[in-house]
């Protein structure tokens, strides 16, 4: 088994991609062992439904699409990154704050820590950025 697996896509900056992001991603990890129902799975599907929605809402236009990286290292960790190519970050909104939409990097980290990950944020080459979330593997990769 290698000690490095990496799939990787690129979207259009549309709504309908992310149920796309979210079918490749689980695919890609079911091809690497870990089950479709296993509740790991179900988290990384909502890690990357709410970070590919961020990728697409929060950069109002200026992002024509977004790439989801999903890498695992050593059967240890899995990392899943979304880029675009808006300069601004994802920002903390405070708590007491009374809005509809905006909780999605609230989740992300909440959902990261439950698992024992970590989320973090790199510049990219062009002026955009990946929201990074590491996370322990958790199931044996399947060789093939």
């Amino acid at each position: 088994m290698a000690d490095h697996l990496e799939a990787t896509v690129t979207l259009p900056s549309d709504p309908a991609s992310v149920s796309a992001a979210r079918r490749y991603v689980a695919e890609v990890l079911t091809d690497w062992g870990l089950p479709s129902d296993a509740e790991a799975a179900d988290t990384v599907r909502l890690i990357v439904s709410e970070l590919a929605t961020n990728a697409v809402q929060h950069t109002f236009g200026q992002s024509p699409t977004f790439t989801v990286d999903v890498r695992l290292e050593r059967e240890e960790e899995l990392r899943i990154g979304v880029t675009d190519s808006h300069p601004r970050w994802p920002k903390r909104l405070p708590a007491a704050v009374q809005q509809d939409n905006g909780r999605g990097m609230v989740i992300i980290r909440w959902l990261a820590a439950e698992c024992g990950g970590r989320l973090s944020v790199a510049p990219t080459g062009d002026g955009g950025k990946t929201v990074w979330i590491a996370l322990p593997w958790v199931a044996p990769v399947q060789s093939g």
